[in-house]
C-alpha cells in the first residue's frame, strides 16, 4: 500500500511536527527550485513597491517538493496572514464564502489540491479571483436576486499535483504559473544537513550525500530516511550518523543505492521474469503484482520513469536495460544500452 511505503512522497502524521521545524520561512533559505524561487521573489517585490495584492499563484508538480512550504514563503516575505485550506474540505459555496468574507487585505489564501474543487464552488471563485467580488443570490424563485459582495484584495495560491485536472476557466486566471521539478543530489544532501544541524544530529557529508541519493528526488522523503538513520545512529552507533551507518540503516528499511524499496523491485522483476520485460500493458501489470492500475501509474512508474527504468510505449511498458543491470538480470536479447 502506497500509505505504508517509507518513501511515499505523500504528507504522512509522523511528518507533519518535523516539517514544521524543519520548513523554511523565507526565499533566502529555500533550498532548490532556482528558475521558481528567482521569478517569484521578482514578482513579490514588485506586488510590494505598487503596494498591490500578488497575482494569483499556482504551484503544481509531484508531492513532497515543498508547495505548501513556498506558499507560506511568500505570505511570509509579503508579510501578510495566510489562511490554508484544501480543494475536498470546501464542500460548498457557502464554505469557500465564509473563507473569503473573512480575509484581508492583501491576505493569502492558501488551496491544496485545487484540483479537487466542486464545480459549483469554482463558479464562485471565479468572480472573487478576477474582480474581488462575490456573487450571492438571495431568496428563490422568481423573487430571487444577485448581490455584489466586494472583498478585499487578495492572492489566492493554489497547489495541485495534477494539474491536467484543473478546469481551463480556473487555470487561465492564474497569473504567476510555476511547475517544481525534482531536486538534485546536490540539493538533496544540503537539505540533509540542514535538517541535520535544525535536529541536533551529527552527520558526516558523505552521509548526507548517501541519504540524499535514495531520496527518489524529494526533501520529504530525505527528511523522512533522516529521522529512520538517526534512531539507528541511536542506538546502534555513538549518535553520529556516518556513510557506512546510513547505508546500513537504509538498507534494514530496504531502500537501495538509487532509493527502490520492495515495490518497486517485485513490479520490475515481475515484468522482467513473466513478460520479458515488457512491453505489458498497464492492467496486465497490475494483475500480476496485485496492485490497482492508478495506483502504479501516478505512485510507482514516475520514479521509474525519471531514473529511465522505464518507458512507456504505445504497446504497453518495458523494462529498460539499465533496469536489468541494476536488479542483477543478465541483459535482454537484442537490448542496447
Amino acid at each position: 500500500m502506497e500509505d505504508d511505503r517509507i518513501i511515499s512522497a505523500h504528507l504522512m502524521m509522523e511528518d507533519s511536527q518535523v516539517e514544521y521545524s524543519l520548513r523554511p520561512r523565507y526565499l533566502s533559505e529555500y533550498i532548490g527550485q532556482g528558475q521558481v524561487k528567482e521569478n517569484l521573489k521578482i514578482y513579490i517585490e514588485a506586488a510590494k513597491l505598487r503596494r498591490e495584492s500578488l497575482d494569483h499563484v499556482l504551484l503544481y508538480g509531484p508531492p513532497g517538493l515543498g508547495k505548501t512550504t513556498l506558499s507560506n514563503i511568500i505570505a511570509n516575505e509579503l508579510g501578510v496572514n495566510i489562511r490554508t485550506t484544501s480543494g475536498p474540505a470546501i464542500e460548498r459555496p457557502g464554505d469557500l464564502a465564509a473563507i473569503l468574507t473573512n480575509l484581508q487585505e492583501g491576505d493569502v489564501l492558501f488551496i491544496d489540491e485545487i484540483h479537487q474543487l466542486h464545480r459549483t464552488v469554482e463558479e464562485v471563485l471565479y468572480p472573487a479571483m478576477e474582480d474581488f467580488a462575490l456573487d450571492i443570490i438571495i431568496g428563490k424563485g422568481p423573487s430571487a436576486r444577485s448581490v455584489r459582495l466586494d472583498l478585499p484584495a487578495f492572492t489566492l495560491i493554489g497547489a495541485t499535483t495534477r494539474a491536467g485536472m484543473l478546469s481551463a476557466p480556473l487555470r487561465d486566471r492564474f497569473g504567476v504559473v510555476s511547475r517544481l521539478e525534482y531536486y538534485n543530489v546536490e540539493e538533496l544532501t544540503f537539505i540533509v544537513s540542514r535538517a541535520s544541524d535544525i535536529l541536533g544530529v551529527q552527520i558526516a557529508p558523505d552521509a548526507a550525500a548517501e541519504i540524499g541519493m535514495r531520496s527518489r528526488g524529494t526533501p520529504r522523503i530525505a527528511n523522512r530516511l533522516l529521522k529512520r538513520v538517526r534512531d539507528v545512529a541511536q542506538v546502534r552507533g555513538d549518535g553520529v550518523i556516518t556513510k557506512a551507518l546510513a547505508d546500513t540503516a537504509l538498507r534494514m528499511i530496504r531502500i537501495d543505492a538509487l532509493g527502490l524499496d520492495e515495490i518497486d523491485h517485485k513490479m520490475l522483476r515481475a515484468m522482467i521474469a513473466n513478460f520479458d520485460g515488457g512491453p505489458v500493458g498497464l492492467d496486465t501489470i497490475a494483475a500480476s503484482i496485485g496492485e490497482e492500475s492508478r495506483t502504479i501509474e501516478d505512485v510507482y512508474e514516475p520514479y521509474l520513469l525519471q531514473i529511465g527504468f522505464l518507458q512507456r510505449t504505445p504497446r504497453g511498458r518495458v523494462v529498460t536495460p539499465a533496469a536489468y543491470r541494476h536488479l542483477g538480470y543478465p541483459p535482454k536479447k537484442g537490448a542496447e544500452g
